[in-house]
């Protein structure tokens, strides 16, 4: 007699059909694949202030507007293709989230080549391991970003107010909360943004991004 099917519980915010598909086939699963995790990176920086509906609706035009998420290509982004960007309806046509995106390119090429893969480098922050945690919302503590991390969206030297974000800090949280630290069965929660103290701060920089949003 074979086994019965295990039930799939799935959360109450997958609701579309490509918002069930990644419910199924990628939340919560361990990705290890450096273009994936900077693929994470861009669509998590465009969906900041919006749904990850609204990021999931428009994905295929962000592989084919930022040539299939290989960052060595959005690394050499220059302020014509910056325009021609903004001139795409098919994605987020947002400024700073698109300068962003080509400064974090950069700064994810350095972090390659300083640990041999982005891979190796947000993987450390767990051991190596996915961790899961079934009575609360897991999270995970990251020092020692923002000295790497120095990147500019309106300030030349990376110092931002409380509510303005670096991109990169806070699409790195969310993507290592989506690729790394969370396993099926957990809070349903699509996204809760990790904490990252900052050096000289005693604050939290990361805010609560709402359940309710995705």
């Amino acid at each position: 007699m074979s086994p019965k099917p295990k039930l799939l519980i799935r959360c109450a915010w997958a609701g579309s059909e490509l918002s069930i598909r990644y419910h199924d086939e990628e939340w919560g699963v361990p990705v290890h694949d450096d273009r994936t995790l900077f693929e994470f990176l861009i669509l998590e920086g465009a969906q900041a202030g919006l749904s990850w509906n609204t990021i999931l609706n428009k994905r295929a035009n962000y592989r084919a507007a930022f040539d299939n998420f290989d960052p060595q290509q959005v690394a050499l982004y220059d302020r014509r293709k910056i325009q021609q960007l903004l001139r795409d309806p098919g994605i987020v046509r947002n400024r700073l989230k698109i300068d962003s995106a080509v400064v974090n390119a950069k700064i994810f090429l350095r972090v390659q080549e300083e640990f041999g893969s982005f891979d190796r480098y947000v993987w450390q922050f767990v051991g190596g391991k996915p961790k899961v945690k079934r009575s609360q919302t897991p999270r995970v503590q990251i020092r020692g970003l923002n000295h790497l991390l120095r990147l500019h969206a309106g300030s030349r030297h990376g110092e931002r107010p409380r509510r303005r974000l670096l991109p990169l800090q806070t699409a790195i949280c969310k993507s290592i909360q989506k690729v790394i630290h969370v396993g099926k069965g957990t809070s349903c929660t699509p996204t809760a943004v990790p904490q990252i103290p900052v050096a000289k701060r005693r604050h939290s920089l990361a805010p609560h991004v709402s359940a309710a949003k995705k």
